[in-house]
């Protein structure tokens, strides 16, 4: 069965915006950005709320048409126009670029979509994220730790009554100073 794979770049205080919604502190190198295609390319679709999809749509589908997007900026707008995407929105119409629309996140129609072959479902976008957590659905967290306090934003973790039990897979450190924490879901078989 697939998984569903949340990989977020955060604070190290946990905001993924700062609070006017600023994303420029986001620490992307050739480096880590090299690492996020080689994570991105083999997943099975892009899962993302209207507004994280439509600030893709509005770089990613000709950026590699710039030459001063060479090199992993160029690949991963390879990446983004081929893989199959599925956006969360109750306003949107329509949407382009191999995009398939859902209203709700609605925990069967979800199961079914991780029971068809492919690849891994690729998670993004805070808000989206909360829903996916408060329904129990994800699978796996790469946090991607940015040495950076911001004090205030918008969290990645929202309050919850239930503990999710989760397990180191890997942490890697960057040349910049960025950190990805991978957990992985605690199962009744897996190792503390």
């Amino acid at each position: 069965m697939r998984k569903i794979v949340l990989s977020l770049s955060v604070s190290l205080d946990g905001f993924v915006e700062g609070p006017q919604r600023q994303i420029d502190w986001h620490m992307v190198d050739n480096e880590l950005h090299s690492h996020f295609n080689e994570q991105l390319k083999p997943m099975g679709a892009f899962l993302s709320g209207r507004v994280t999809h439509e600030l893709m749509a509005q770089f990613w589908p000709t950026a590699d048409s710039d030459p001063s997007n060479a090199g992993p900026v160029a690949e991963f707008a390879e990446i983004w126009r081929n893989m199959p995407k599925i956006v969360f929105s109750r306003t949107l119409v329509r949407a382009d670029w191999n995009t398939t629309l859902m209203r709700d996140v609605v925990v069967e129609e979800i199961l079914a979509l991780k029971a068809r072959p492919g690849g891994d479902l690729a998670l993004g976008g805070a808000d989206l994220a909360a829903s996916f957590m408060r329904h129990d659905l994800i699978d796996e967290y790469r946090l991607y730790v940015n040495p950076i306090l911001l004090g205030r934003g918008k969290r990645l973790f929202r309050d919850s009554d239930s503990p999710v039990g989760l397990r180191l897979a890997e942490s890697r450190t960057f040349g910049n100073g960025v950190v990805l924490l991978r957990y992985q879901r605690r199962t009744a078989d897996s190792q503390p």
